[in-house]
Parts: C-alpha cells; sequence; structure tokens
C-alpha cells in the first residue's frame, strides 16, 4: 500500500474532505432540537439507531464526519484507507436518499425536490470507489492468484 496519495487524487481528497470535515466541525456544538433532527431522520432509515439518544448519535455521527474527513485531507493516510472510509460513509447517505419517503419521484431514482440535498452526495460515493478501485488495480498482482487468471 502506497503511503502518499498520487498527485492526480489531491484535489478529490480536498474536496470531499473540506466538505465533511466542515459538516463533522458543524455538529460538534449541534442543539438538542438540531440533534433530534438528525437522529429521527437517520433512524427512520435505519431503524436500529432508534434505540440510541439523539445527542449521543450526533456526537458519533460528527466525530465519524471528522475522523473521515481529516483522513481524505491528511496525505499520510494511505488512499485505499481513506477511499474506503469515504465509501462506506457516502454510502450511508445515499442509503437515506434510497430508503427515506419522499426523497424520490414516485416509481423513479430522480431526486424530488426535497432529495436533490441528499442525491448531490453520489459524487463523494464517486470519489471513494475511485480511489479504492486505483489502489486496488494498482496493486502488484500475486503470482498464485495471475495464474488463476491465465
Amino acid at each position: 500500500m502506497r503511503l502518499l496519495p498520487k498527485v492526480h487524487q489531491l484535489p478529490a481528497r480536498l474536496a470531499a474532505g473540506t466538505v465533511i470535515l466542515n459538516s463533522g466541525l458543524d455538529l460538534t456544538g449541534a442543539d438538542p432540537g438540531t440533534a433530534a433532527g438528525v437522529h429521527g431522520m437517520a433512524s427512520g432509515t435505519y431503524p436500529f439507531l432508534g434505540e440510541q439518544d439523539p445527542v449521543a448519535f450526533v456526537k458519533l455521527l460528527s466525530k465519524a464526519e471528522i475522523a473521515v474527513g481529516a483522513a481524505l485531507l491528511v496525505p499520510v493516510v494511505p488512499s485505499l484507507v481513506a477511499g474506503a472510509a469515504l465509501t462506506a460513509f457516502a454510502g450511508g447517505l445515499i442509503g437515506l436518499y434510497l430508503r427515506t419517503p419522499g426523497m424520490r419521484r414516485e416509481g423513479s431514482l430522480r431526486p424530488s425536490q426535497e432529495g436533490i440535498g441528499l442525491v448531490k452526495d453520489v459524487w463523494l460515493l464517486g470519489i471513494g470507489l475511485s480511489l479504492v478501485t486505483e489502489e486496488l488495480l494498482d496493486r502488484p498482482v500475486r503470482r498464485g492468484i495471475s495464474a488463476l487468471m491465465s
């Protein structure tokens, strides 16, 4: 696993990292009403979150966003690791979009007016998958695996 990202990966890591880090920092001071709203949307889509205290959930979400944002921004975090974290985080956001009623137009994947904010996060998924895919494809192939592929 390479230690430093490739130069062409830096703009994508910077763009995604700053947005996610900012979101996480904004959530650190969330008031109970904001925490209840964020938790309500998340637990409506992911019912297992319903038992968690809203303030504790938002604190944990804030820490996760800060960690993912920092991983993308700190160049010594390998792109495979940062990309995997971003892919998992963005997958959760896309899950919110797909599973929350009213986010999509009836019978379509196209967003409703309410869903535009969430569906835009698909770019985060694309960046994460690109980082992971490139790092996996650039790995040297082991002799046993290459023999199977021949």
